[in-house]
C-alpha cells in the first residue's frame, strides 16, 4: 500500500471532498497560494481556485462567525486555525453559536462545520503555540472533537468530519504531520465516535489519544520486554467518546492507564476515569493512573518542556504502579 505523510492525507482528503460537493469551501491564514503553515492545503488553491480556497485576515473570531453563518446556510465550509491555541478568541463563535443553533431552532438548522487546527507541544514553541485544548471542548453539548494519531485515521476521519452535518473540531497534532503511514488509494471513511485497538494485550489497557499513542505503543514494548502485556486503546475521537470500547478493554485486562498530553484537571483522562469508576470498577484489580502534563503553562525552554509534558518512561511508571509491580 502507498505511504502519505500525514499532512498529505489531510490534503488529499480536502481535495476530494471539495470534488464531491461544490459546497465545501475552505478558509483560513495563509491557506491559499502558500498552502498553509503545515502543507495541508498545498496545490488546493491551484485545484479549486480563490473562490473556494481563501485566505483570511487574522481575525479568528471574525472568520470562525463567518464559518457559522455560512454552515446554516447549506455551505460546508472547513476553516484552518493556524495554532489551535487561538481557538480561544473564537470560542464566543464556537460554543455559544455553532454548538447551540441546531438545537435551538429544532434541527431545521444544521451546522455542517468543521474546524481544523494543530495542537501540542514537544517543539519548544511557547506557552502561547503549545497547547491542547480538547478538554475544554469536548464537554460542550452539540461540539464533536477528533483527533486521529496516524495518516490513514486523519484522512478517513476527516472526510466523514466534513460530511456531518454537526460542528466538529478536527486536532492535529504537530508532531504528526512528518508521521508517515499507509493510506489507501481507494475511497474510504472511518466513522466518528469508535476507538481503535493499538495494540492488544492482556494484563492492562492503556488509554490515550494523537500523539501519546506512538508513546504509549513505546511504553508498551519496553513492558513486553519485562513481561508485561498492555493493551493501547486509542480513541481517535474525543466526544463522542467510544465508551463501550473502553470499558471493554478494562472489563478484559482489570487495570487501567490513562494517558494525555494536556493538563489533568476536568479533562479527557478524568472523563475516561469516571467512566470506569461508575460502570467497570468492580473489574479493576488496581487503581487507575493518570499520565499528564505538569499543571503549568507549556515552558519554551526545552528543558523544562520535557519535564513539563509525558514522557514514555512516565507511561511505563504509571503501569508499573496500576500492577503494584516494582520497575525492571
Amino acid at each position: 500500500m502507498r505511504q502519505l505523510f500525514y499532512n498529505q492525507a489531510i490534503a488529499e482528503a480536502l481535495a476530494e471532498e471539495m470534488r464531491r460537493d461544490q459546497n465545501v469551501i475552505l478558509w483560513g491564514i495563509d491557506i491559499g497560494p502558500y498552502g498553509g503553515a503545515n502543507a495541508c492545503t498545498k496545490g488546493l488553491y491551484e485545484q479549486f481556485g480563490p473562490s473556494r480556497v481563501i485566505d483570511m485576515p487574522v481575525s479568528e473570531l471574525g472568520y470562525v462567525g463567518m464559518g457559522v453563518g455560512a454552515a446554516a446556510t447549506g455551505i460546508r465550509p472547513v476553516i484552518e486555525l493556524q495554532f489551535s491555541d487561538w481557538i480561544t478568541l473564537a470560542s464566543e463563535m464556537i460554543i455559544n453559536q455553532a454548538a447551540k443553533m441546531r438545537y435551538m431552532f429544532g434541527g431545521v438548522l444544521q451546522m455542517p462545520l468543521v474546524i481544523r487546527a494543530p495542537v501540542g507541544g514537544y517543539l519548544s514553541a511557547g506557552a502561547q503555540h503549545s497547547n491542547s485544548f480538547e478538554s475544554m471542548f469536548s464537554f460542550v453539548p452539540g461540539i464533536k472533537v477528533i483527533m486521529p494519531s496516524t495518516p490513514y485515521e486523519a484522512k478517513g476521519l476527516l472526510k466523514s468530519a466534513i460530511r456531518d452535518n454537526n460542528t466538529v473540531l478536527f486536532f492535529e497534532h504537530k508532531k504528526l504531520y512528518a508521521m508517515k503511514g499507509e493510506v489507501p488509494e481507494e475511497e474510504y471513511t472511518l466513522p466518528i465516535g469508535k476507538a481503535d485497538i493499538k495494540r492488544p494485550g492482556s494484563d492492562v489497557t492503556i488509554v490515550t489519544y494523537a500523539y501519546m499513542v506512538g508513546k504509549s505503543l513505546a511504553a508498551a514494548e519496553t513492558l513486553a520486554r519485562q513481561g508485561v502485556d498492555c493493551e493501547v486503546l486509542d480513541l481517535r475521537t474525543i466526544d463522542p467518546m467510544d465508551r463501550e470500547a473502553v470499558l471493554a478493554s478494562v472489563k478484559k485486562t482489570g487495570h487501567l492507564v490513562v494517558a494525555q498530553e494536556t493538563w489533568r484537571d476536568c479533562s479527557v483522562s478524568s472523563e475516561v476515569a469516571a467512566l470506569v469508576a461508575e460502570e467497570a470498577v468492580d473489574y479493576l484489580d488496581g487503581p487507575v493512573v493518570r499520565v499528564t502534563a505538569k499543571d503549568v503553562p507549556i515552558p519554551f525552554s526545552p528543558v523544562l518542556e520535557e519535564y513539563v509534558l509525558p514522557k514514555e518512561a512516565d507511561i511505563v511508571a504509571a503501569v508499573n504502579k496500576v500492577l503494584n509491580r516494582v520497575s525492571v
